[in-house]
């Protein structure tokens, strides 16, 4: 397939040939929902804890004796049934992290963008820069082509100026072609893919790199 390919001003050029087994294949929802499981899984800290009766801090002796005094059974303070004493079952730190197949985790990624395409979501830009690293010279180049909605800017190499300039925009996400977030480019409402950009997404995923039939 082919889309077309926008200036920095926001003005219609050539066209550039999209890989359609990257682009244009058919969306795999399953794939897309463990992808994006297995990245908020990984995010995790995991350092919840609480104490048991064991490791709360008191005495073990028994507040009353067993019989004669009228009230309930009771061996020490540190019973789960009394306040301030241990929990049952509660959270303790762990790892909730774990790895996905890469070929479940590649056809989601392709499944994603080829959904984004089918929703119009893609906007395919001449490769740029910003030189002075500055918020507004780059939401001048972003409000040509988009509207302040959630945006994704794929771009062919790590770009410090311009992730320096990015930084202060809270509705913008910076990913590289090699290195997508299947929860940040679902999520996001519009994909500007940089031009160069998307003949390396066409080299990475496409068939010629072990992708899935």
């Amino acid at each position: 397939m082919e889309i077309k390919i926008f200036s920095v001003d926001g003005e219609e050029k050539n066209n550039i040939a999209m890989d359609d087994s990257v682009f244009g294949r058919e969306v795999s929802e399953g794939s897309i929902y463990y992808a994006i499981n297995n990245e908020l899984a990984n995010r995790r800290v995991g350092t919840a804890s609480t104490k048991t009766r064991g490791e709360v801090r008191g005495s073990n002796a028994k507040p009353w004796r067993q019989k004669g005094t009228g009230n309930a059974r009771s061996g020490d303070k540190k019973s789960p049934v009394w306040v301030g004493g241990g929990t049952i079952f509660g959270p303790k730190p762990r790892d909730y992290s774990y790895k996905m197949p890469r070929k479940m985790k590649r056809l989601a990624m392709k499944s994603i963008l080829s959904l984004k395409v089918k929703n119009d979501s893609v906007r395919v830009v001449e490769d740029f820069t910003v030189e002075s690293g500055k918020t507004r010279d780059l939401r001048k180049i972003l409000e040509k082509h988009a509207d302040g909605e959630r945006t994704v800017l794929v771009l062919k190499d790590d770009d410090k100026m311009l992730r320096r300039a990015g930084r202060n925009i809270p509705w913008l996400h910076m990913l590289t072609y090699n290195r997508l977030s299947a929860h940040t480019l679902f999520y996001g409402r519009k994909v500007i893919v940089m031009e160069s950009a998307v003949k390396k997404l066409n080299e990475f995923y496409g068939k010629n790199q072990g992708a899935e039939k």
